[in-house]
């Protein structure tokens, strides 16, 4: 198992994790799976033995009976073994028993510690953006429970790149903890995270945490054109996550897939995917050069599910082609022709561009340095362009 820094922290998390979602099943999420404790124990089990060293969990998987489940199976004793949880979703009737505000955020990371059976929750995260409660307030209430020790590091979940932003520059102004990572979804059914959530995380140095790298099933062969679906699955029960946007385009995806699995097994019969680890292989392996990505949360609702995904992680990875699954490529294309001269002429235009580019940018620093020494304030306290850049060093 390969272990990475979680962004610019000093934690080493392995490259696989799992996810628990489908532990408990209770009301909607029994959709997912229903794992119960011994089922939960066993594939705990088999991800410590490959080498999983962090659990993904949150307060609403079936109203925290998922956290209790994964106390119980670590039954308080596996201190190998992190734990990462999350709050933001209602957890009752109340007006109060949702959201990121103070209360509600305190209150939640202390529920989840008595589920869990732990002393301390080892990655706090908020699991979605809340637009009505200050987010200053919800910063503070992280760096608070930091402090109290209740938490040893903090991240975000689902949040949009402006979101982070904003988040990262009250507390690099508050001088308080930043987030360490990110869990966002990202997969070849949706890759709308390589416009800014990725470089975001390279800039400001933040871990990546990906959640469903097989769209939730989608991407595992089960499904394809034109075949009959399989007799079991969450999207035969009207599960909605990930969406799906563009079918024509998934089922485009799955094709290019088969077609380098079945390459790689050389033409053998099947279709490269539906058996044994080849789909999470090739999967993984494109995963790995898309750019840094800590950790891939794996959750089975199966051991079966689990061990194909650990099998394919113990294997020797291969030295896979997969240049037909580059960004806003999903078929092979020839090579464009362009005409004698043409290159020569796009790199003069391109420089063209650059050069008006770089004027503007001066006279716009100049306008603002000029507006700065007036000390004109250019932008109202609560606008979400909030706080210096935060500050940007070579470590990775």
């Amino acid at each position: 198992m390969e272990y990475r820094l979680l962004g610019r922290s000093g934690l080493k998390v392995s490259a696989l994790t799992l996810g628990t979602m489908t532990f408990g099943g209770a009301g909607f999420f029994a959709k997912t799976g229903s794992s119960n404790v011994a089922e939960a124990r066993r594939l705990i089990d088999i991800c410590r033995d490959a080498g999983i060293n962090l659990i993904d969990t949150a307060n609403v998987y079936s109203k925290g009976l998922s956290e209790e489940i994964t106390g119980e199976a670590l039954d308080g004793a596996r201190k190998d073994l992190m734990v990462a949880t999350k709050a933001r979703f209602p957890m009752g009737d109340g007006p109060n028993d949702r959201g990121l505000s103070r209360r509600h955020l305190i209150a939640e990371c202390e529920a989840s510690l008595r589920r869990l059976r732990r002393d301390y929750i080892d990655l706090y995260q908020l699991h979605e953006w809340d637009g009505q409660t200050p987010l200053e307030e919800t910063m503070e209430a992280m760096d608070t429970l930091l402090k109290s020790g209740k938490v040893r590091y903090i991240g975000c979940s689902n949040f949009s790149g402006w979101h982070i932003m904003k988040a990262l520059g009250i507390a690099d102004r508050a001088h308080s903890s930043r987030f360490v990572s990110q869990q966002i979804y990202y997969s070849l059914q949706g890759r709308e995270a390589e416009y800014e959530l990725l470089p975001i995380s390279l800039d400001q140095g933040l871990g990546v945490m990906v959640w469903s790298p097989l769209a939730g099933g989608l991407l595992t062969g089960k499904y394809r054109r034109g075949k009959p679906q399989p007799n079991s699955g969450r999207h035969l029960q009207d599960w909605g996550e990930p969406p799906i946007y563009d079918e024509a385009k998934l089922y485009d995806t799955i094709e290019v897939l088969v077609e380098i699995a079945t390459a790689r097994a050389g033409g053998a019969g099947g279709d490269g995917l539906d058996t044994g680890p080849a789909r999470h292989h090739h999967l993984g392996d494109w995963r790995a050069q898309r750019g840094p990505a800590e950790g891939e949360f794996a959750g089975g609702r199966s051991e079966s599910d689990d061990g194909r995904a650990r099998q394919a992680r113990q294997g020797q990875r291969a030295d896979l082609d997969l240049s037909l699954l580059a960004p806003g490529q999903h078929r092979a294309r020839p090579p464009r022709r362009r005409r004698p001269g043409a290159a020569g002429a796009l790199r003069a235009r391109r420089g063209a561009v650059l050069i008006k580019i770089s004027i503007v940018m001066v006279a716009l620093g100049a306008t603002i340095h000029e507006l700065s020494s007036r000390k004109l304030a250019l932008a109202p306290r609560n606008s979400w362009m909030v706080g210096p850049s935060p500050t940007m060093t070579t470590e990775q």
